[in-house]
């Protein structure tokens, strides 16, 4: 039930045959249903609002004054979310339920479906934006950004915003896509209904306070009545399984799939996928909760002189030391936070040196290369157990692509991992979620925590005749094997082509019978390979895209889609400057003209990348 303040219109509280048609038909709807309905009906509201506004304008003097660039109430937020692995999608969608909830009239937008153009019609605007890599915009988002940072931007002093930047502090540039998002629409002319909020992967209080603060602006920007709800229900609980709700699956099998000799071993793992908890599409991933290296976990507690099963308290709950290392801390990612917070403990003039460089680089390679640990050890300092739990960030998932298609694996989820396992200053150092599974294999009875998070943007075409073309080094190819698996089992007219990477084809071509049988039966139209160290040269897939240009161009020509898996820093870029090179070489298109029609592919889905 809720209570409104009075309002010019309302239906009079006394009117007892009014209040009993509304009460009747509300009986047999739930309360989120109620608050669906709420919504809704605030959007007609707000509609006819506009419309008698409009009718009133007509009617007024040309002479009258315009509107105050703040006056007035927005009729409707939107919440446009850019996001990369889901984080940013899941704050935007509880906002917007939220706002909801409250009956104020909202939209939810992906940035990727959004029109640049209707920003200048926008009155109030919440945006979530992620920040992949080191200062990276999402895929969906670049198009947005590009509109708003060139010169066709529209002014904005009308349009009153917030902004949730997303980002990783194990990276220098930590949440700048929401930074440049946030001081571009203020250059613009808009206005900030509060200051920019950053958040790091531990990011849920600092989203939901922005979320609140949202809802409260919100309320005041659309003149809202207040609405408060008596008895909110708990939220209603999903059968597939999220972020906070992971569901234990059991390891069916593992395998390795490359050759003893390789430099880098990766495993193929089968876990059990129960529907419709773990129900996923190709190009979706699996976010998996692991546990940390044993080994690590004892080394830190050393550090810290304290034995891994003493007890310690922290925010009110009370763990082991092992436990709180091992399953809620992150011990294997630096962050600039915990770097810095040990510089002042430390008081190192090299540390200080390598993280305060003005090009950044010290930086850059702390956050890449090092460990708490590797830190800890090399630049002394006093930490207690509990002060070493407060400044480690909080465990977060890990996000795999998923290899496989369940119409041809069943209740099945497959994954390919490579294990992450090398020296520093000689001493071993290892991937915690890479070495966790791929240590499974050992103890088969091992339960995984796990989860699918959804990729909207990494999809088949939804014509089953389109050609696709797969770009997917290393374990990059991971998500091509489920597309594969895909078209084949629903008999997709398409032609397929995989362009494939590794160092040693004798070593590391993953995936070699299956695809090798595919391409025999024509389901695999095209396959070509670059090892990069089987000659004196290296070569990689983008000197095959470059090779094979011509009929790449015919490919695109006929309407086929492309998909890039893989590194972000440095095979992603590489391979989109092989593509942009196609369309010069073989396009007769200039640079900025192939850059152009690579965006307009990227804004049609058919030029799709799942980077990290």
């Amino acid at each position: 039930m809720v209570a409104a303040a009075p309002h010019d219109n309302a239906l009079p509280p006394a009117d007892p045959a009014r209040e009993g048609t509304l009460l009747a038909l509300t009986t047999e709807l739930t309360s989120g249903q109620i608050r669906y309905l709420a919504g809704f009906l605030a959007g007609i509201a707000a509609e006819r609002d506009r419309i008698d506004s409009a009718s009133a304008r007509q009617s007024t003097p040309s002479s009258s004054p315009p509107p105050a660039a703040h006056g007035g109430a927005a009729a409707r937020a939107t919440v446009l979310f850019a996001s990369q692995t889901g984080n940013g999608r899941r704050i935007a969608e509880r906002l917007h339920r939220q706002l909801e909830s409250q009956g104020l009239a909202a939209r939810l937008v992906n940035v990727a479906d959004y029109r640049p153009r209707e920003l200048a019609d926008e009155r109030l605007l919440y945006l979530v934006a992620s920040t992949h890599g080191d200062g990276d915009p999402p895929d969906d988002a670049r198009g947005f950004i590009e509109h708003l940072t060139g010169r066709k931007a529209p002014a904005l002093p009308r349009l009153a915003f917030s902004v949730l930047a997303l980002g990783d502090s194990s990276y220098p540039k930590y949440c700048e896509t929401g930074r440049l998002l946030d001081r571009r629409l203020a250059e613009l002319g808009a206005r900030r209904l509060a200051a920019l909020s950053e958040a790091d992967v531990d990011y849920r209080s600092v989203a939901d306070a922005w979320a609140d603060r949202a809802v409260a602006d919100a309320r005041e920007q659309m003149q809202a009545p207040h609405i408060a709800i008596i008895s909110a229900p708990p939220p209603s609980q999903s059968a597939t399984a999220d972020r906070d709700t992971p569901v234990e699956v059991e390891l069916l099998a593992a395998t390795r799939i490359t050759a003893r000799q390789s430099e880098r071993p990766v495993v193929h793992l089968e876990l059990h996928a129960p529907a419709p908890q773990l129900a996923y599409e190709p190009g979706d991933a699996v976010g998996v909760w692991h546990r940390n290296p044993a080994f690590i976990v004892e080394q830190l507690a050393a550090l810290v002189g304290t034995h891994p099963d003493t007890p310690v308290e922290l925010d009110g709950a009370t763990r082991t030391l092992g436990e709180w290392l091992g399953e809620h801390r992150e011990i294997t990612r630096l962050a600039r936070p915990f770097v810095d917070a040990h510089a002042v403990r430390a008081a190192n003039a090299e540390l200080d040196r390598l993280r305060n460089a003005a090009d950044g680089a010290g930086l850059r390679e702390l956050l890449r290369d090092w460990q708490p640990l590797d830190l800890l050890q090399r630049f002394p300092a006093d930490w207690s157990a509990a002060e070493l739990l407060q400044a480690l960030r909080p465990l977060t998932p890990r996000l795999y692509s998923i290899a496989s298609s369940r119409a041809a694996v069943g209740d099945e989820l497959h994954l390919t991992v490579a294990a992450v396992d090398y020296l520093h200053e000689g001493q071993r150092r290892v991937g915690a979620a890479s070495h966790f599974l791929t240590q499974l294999a050992a103890d088969p009875a091992t339960r995984v925590r796990a989860y699918v998070e959804p990729n909207p943007r990494f999809r088949l075409p939804a014509d089953a005749g389109r050609d696709i073309i797969m770009i997917g080094p290393g374990t990059g190819v991971a998500p091509f094997r489920g597309f594969l698996q895909q078209r084949i089992e629903s008999g997709a007219r398409g032609r397929n082509w995989l362009l494939f990477g590794g160092r040693h084809l004798h070593s590391d071509f993953l995936y070699q019978a299956e695809w090798l049988e595919a391409r025999r039966k024509g389901a695999l139209h095209r396959l070509d390979v670059a090892f990069s160290r089987d000659q004196q040269d290296k070569v990689y897939v983008q000197h095959r895209i470059r090779e094979h240009g011509a009929e790449l161009l015919r490919w695109l020509g006929d309407g086929a889609h492309v998909y890039v898996c893989g590194d972000a820093q440095r095979m992603a870029q590489d391979v989109h400057a092989a593509l942009r090179d196609v369309l010069v070489t073989h396009g007769g298109r200039d640079a900025d003209d192939a850059e152009a029609e690579l965006a307009a592919l990227a804004a049609e889905r058919r030029y799709a990348r799942d980077v990290y």
